[in-house]
């Protein structure tokens, strides 16, 4: 059984299963683990470890339009050194303290490799969730695509410094709870743009268009691509973002970019009320199937 099989049963045996986190009387809860082996590429700092394990649980609540309240870990280890340990904590708060969340603890385990198992929480009485883009609806990403794909790059090219620094990203925790009020599905795009599309089509029962023309790259993805073709797979296919991927009615888009504190682009169009009958027919660029394909975890 794949990663994607694995979800599709847990979702049909856990009713509040199948969107960014779990909402339980207006309390947000999500949880990630993440091992050294695919996570975690040679020269991550373990202060990179804990801002980007952390990091992703709290891109959950921000994908549900909350605010982040808290988050806890569990770190386990072969074994426990003082500055490895001291520098993930640090991580942990700093990321936390950067969307006016507190890092409040956790676990530690031996484990026979470095693994983080992340908890955050977060607060909203109105959580947005992948099932209610419509036709009419434009689609739209914050921030800029590729930042995780040029880490790798960088790592690989022994540019350490740099690809911790990019692979220290940003919760979008404010721009989820400035989008809120206008969109009508989110959800973050960790498995990948294109993958996230696939995933808010098939739970909206819509259809999607997309300009690929429009989609938003970072500065790196330049630096490290090595022509269009591949700077497509890093902003398009790769995942690992952490951006917000969401739909709104085409008339609130300026009132959602002026309340939005990071850029908002539109990448394209809920074109149908209904799926198409093909998993692969329902996102499409210029009418032409784009591929549901992205991030899978254990890669």
């Amino acid at each position: 059984m794949d990663e994607r099989a694995a979800l599709d049963l847990v979702g049909g045996l856990v009713g509040r299963a199948g969107d960014d986190a779990a909402v339980v009387d207006g309390t947000v809860v999500t949880t990630d683990m993440l091992h050294e082996s695919t996570d975690f590429p040679a020269g991550t700092t373990r202060y990179t470890a804990g801002w980007r394990a952390v990091g992703a649980s709290l891109s959950d609540v921000a994908a549900m339009g909350a605010e982040a309240t808290a988050a806890v870990a569990v770190y386990g280890a072969p074994a426990f050194d003082a500055a490895d340990l001291e520098a993930f904590l640090s991580g942990a708060r700093d990321v936390c303290e950067r969307v006016d969340a507190e890092y409040v603890g956790g676990d530690l385990d031996g484990h026979d490799e470095f693994t983080v198992a992340s908890t955050a929480l977060g607060e909203t009485d109105d959580p947005v969730t992948r099932a209610g883009a419509t036709a009419d609806d434009v689609v739209c990403v914050t921030g800029g695509l590729g930042r995780s794909a040029a880490a790798l790059r960088a790592f690989d090219a022994g540019d350490v410094d740099r690809a911790n620094d990019l692979f220290q990203f940003t919760p979008r925790v404010a721009a989820g709870r400035a989008l809120a009020p206008y969109a009508t599905a989110m959800m973050d795009s960790s498995d990948g743009l294109a993958r996230s599309l696939h995933q808010l089509a098939a739970a909206s029962d819509c259809t999607i268009d997309v300009d690929e023309a429009a989609v938003p790259a970072v500065d790196a993805v330049a630096d490290y691509a090595t022509d269009d073709a591949d700077a497509r797979e890093m902003t398009v296919f790769f995942g690992e973002d952490f951006e917000l991927v969401c739909t709104l009615p085409d008339d609130e888009i300026a009132t959602a970019r002026d309340a939005c504190p990071v850029e908002l682009t539109v990448v394209g169009d809920v074109t149908g009320d209904t799926a198409a009958a093909s998993s692969d027919g329902a996102v499409t660029v210029g009418g032409d199937a784009l591929p549901d394909r992205g991030f899978t975890h254990g890669d």
